[in-house]
């Protein structure tokens, strides 16, 4: 299969990805029992020399939970043909790894309300307790 693109400036060479076939399970009736068509593809994140030096760092940090050993593992086996659970494999590898390289969201500048929200939020508490203090039962 050909390299996996993850964005346009990082792409993974063949040789850094590596797939394990095993006999998936669910649907395929008999077939199940005799064609290895779950995938396991694995990238050493940590080792590999294709990451960008600028996003080795963020995406590190970002997949620490996903990683065992700096080796990212995605597995595939929701189709009944291997090649099909191959590219969603890297699909998804892809797609996790853009996720973990995207740049982080800017900082929130933090607001006062305003005038007129402060206002409103006041005019409804004082109708919510009139509403409350109308249920006390106190007639006049």
């Amino acid at each position: 299969m050909p390299d996996l693109i993850v964005t346009s400036r990082w792409v993974v060479p063949e040789g850094d990805l590596s797939e394990r076939f095993s006999r998936s399970s669910g649907p395929g009736g008999q077939g199940v029992n005799t064609t290895d068509s779950r995938v396991e593809l694995s990238y050493d994140v940590a080792r590999a020399g294709s990451v960008p030096d600028q996003l080795r760092d963020r995406v590190l940090d970002r997949l620490r939970g996903r990683l065992v050993d700096g080796v990212l593992t995605i597995a595939a086996s929701e189709y009944r043909a291997q090649l099909a659970n191959r590219k969603a494999a890297r699909e998804r590898m892809a797609q996790l790894l853009r996720e973990a390289a995207a740049p982080p969201a800017p900082k929130r500048r933090p607001t006062k309300p305003t005038r007129g929200s402060k206002e409103r939020r006041l005019a409804s508490k004082r109708q919510r307790s009139d509403i409350k203090r109308g249920r006390q039962g106190h007639f006049d």
